[in-house]
């Protein structure tokens, strides 16, 4: 088993790790709209959901993956009626390459940010 950490992406905000590596499988964090240094980004939805997935491709490339190896995505929501932006923002990283996906709403996330994603992929 292997800690990935980088500074690409925001430190873990709690007692975890931004992902881990298992054999061949890296499993990441929840990611969140917060800048490397740790800072919210301004913006909605789609502001929110193009800083995690800058989030998401650096703890990628420190695990020897990438968006194209991602096998699953997790998202949580904090409005459904976002959905379709989400999706907007999702589809300009995921458009041959498309991954399993579940998206759920939740009630609150932490920073009480807009959207985390989180992913299963393949190391390379």
């Amino acid at each position: 088993m292997k800690i990935v950490q980088t500074n690409g992406a925001p430190a873990a905000i709690g007692p975890y790790s931004q992902g881990i590596v298992v054999n061949n499988l890296f499993f990441s964090s929840g990611q969140i709209p917060l800048t490397a240094d740790g800072e919210l980004v301004d913006g909605g939805i789609k502001e929110q959901t193009h800083q995690v997935f800058k989030n998401l491709t650096a703890v990628l490339e420190e695990a020897g993956a990438s968006l194209n190896t991602v096998v699953k995505a997790t998202v949580f929501i904090k409005n459904m009626d976002d959905f379709s932006l989400v999706n907007e923002v999702y589809g300009e990283y995921f458009n041959s390459h498309k991954p399993a996906r579940s998206c759920v709403e939740v009630a609150r996330l932490p920073k009480d940010v807009l959207v985390e994603i989180e992913v299963i992929a393949l190391v390379k």
